[in-house]
């Protein structure tokens, strides 16, 4: 079972070895959706079923979303019921990846540690590590699937509301991270959200300084070094990682996982969850 990062080297075992397996393709682009799909069809890992982040890892309808935010997380059942039309199956190893660095797939990773399964790995270096393997690629629209029966158990990953988040704002048994970018984290500049800033107390740490030069992650020692140094005193069983909308977040979190850290928490509702109400505090600077 792969819980955290498979390489592509070992994914092409899993493929020869005809182990029960489900690799998903969750490339995106934030500022031109549909760019994701056009991704898909001109080229991807042979096999790969389509994950994309509005359609199938949003709630489509609000009024249903688990949360709030800008990509709020449908409920538990709305989701093992599109894993089952796909054909995924509880005795299946998961594996996801985009081409963005691992900025999209990570949503998909902790989405099905929410629904309590752990067989899933994000693919480190992506799509671009596969092809540098020789990897079999594929061309073209998807396929249809045959549905299957898929059954959600206990979640393994935490989620935090904002309720959560307002509760515990501050005191020690909390420490939030942000993944956003410096400046926006700052509130220099706010290109999505209508409120600039961030969460009073937050630490920054952009999900990019997670990853190496050649777009895998870092070691887990050098990950774990970095982690401890960011959040000095505090306990790394404390952590609650959130983003703008709660998906480039997740590289944050699973890195402090790679790095033998735990796994924290995940405000989904995340900074546009959280400053659509006026009473929240904001912070700047």
């Amino acid at each position: 079972m792969y819980t955290t990062l498979i390489t592509a080297e070992q994914l092409k075992h899993l493929v020869h070895d005809h182990k029960p397996l489900m690799v998903f393709d969750c490339s995106f682009e934030l500022m031109q959706p549909r760019e994701g799909d056009q991704q898909f069809e001109r080229v991807r890992i042979a096999g790969a079923v389509r994950a994309d982040l509005d359609r199938h890892l949003s709630a489509k309808d609000k009024s249903q979303a688990v949360n709030g935010g800008r990509h709020p997380l449908p409920t538990r059942e709305a989701f093992a019921a599109w894993l089952a039309s796909l054909g995924f199956q509880n005795d299946m190893q998961a594996v996801v990846y985009d081409r963005q660095g691992a900025n999209y797939c990570g949503r998909l990773w902790w989405m099905l540690k929410w629904i309590g399964h752990e067989a899933v790995a994000v693919l480190d270096g992506g799509l671009q590590a596969w092809e540098a393997v020789n990897g079999m690629v594929a061309t073209g629209p998807d396929v249809a699937r045959v549905p299957s029966r898929f059954t959600a158990t206990e979640p393994r990953a935490r989620l935090a509301t904002t309720e959560d988040v307002l509760k515990h704002l501050e005191l020690p048994d909390q420490t939030l991270i942000d993944a956003r970018a410096p400046a926006r984290f700052r509130g220099e500049v706010e290109p999505l959200d209508p409120v600039a800033g961030h969460i009073p107390g937050a630490l920054n740490r952009p999900f990019n300084l997670n990853l190496g030069p050649d777009g895998k992650f870092k070691s887990p020692e050098q990950l774990k070094t970095e982690f401890l140094e960011l959040l000095g005193d505090q306990p790394p069983g404390s952590v609650v990682h959130h983003c703008g909308s709660g998906v480039s977040a997740v590289p944050n979190l699973l890195a402090m996982e790679i790095a033998g850290l735990g796994r924290g928490a995940l405000y989904a509702g995340s900074w546009s969850e959280w400053c659509s109400d006026p009473a929240r505090p904001v912070a700047q600077g």
